[in-house]
């Protein structure tokens, strides 16, 4: 049995698919490093329409506009317990009660067996 035997589709294949997910991280890594610097740029562009409205001639700093981790982390965790708090506390009890079904002959297999009409 020749199990190492591997012909070309096979090493085409093996390559293209290599080829797919490094060109896809790269691209991954271009979409997270635009992302931010598109966003402060909209923020600043925001800012300085804000001042022109408002007739004044404030300059918008870079350290301004960033935002820490702590700071994130804090507003992520206040989030989280607003959310949370918005649902009932429960008592984590179940109750089943046992319902007794009122007796339907529509339901029943005895009505059913009469009406066979049998050969005799």
């Amino acid at each position: 049995m020749n199990l190492l035997i591997v012909d070309s589709m096979t090493w085409t294949i093996t390559v293209l698919g290599w080829f797919i997910v490094f060109v896809a991280l790269v691209f991954l890594i271009g979409v997270f490093l635009t992302v931010p610097k598109i966003l402060t740029w909209g923020t600043k562009r925001a800012l300085r329409k804000k001042n022109r409205m408002a007739k004044k001639d404030v300059a918008v700093e870079d350290d301004e506009l960033v935002i820490t981790g702590e700071t994130n982390a804090a507003i992520a965790m206040a989030l989280h317990m607003y959310f949370n708090e918005q649902h009932d506390e429960e008592s984590n009890v179940i109750t089943i009660k046992e319902v007794k079904k009122r007796y339907s002959p529509w339901s029943s297999k005895v009505y059913s067996f009469n009406n066979v009409n049998f050969p005799r």
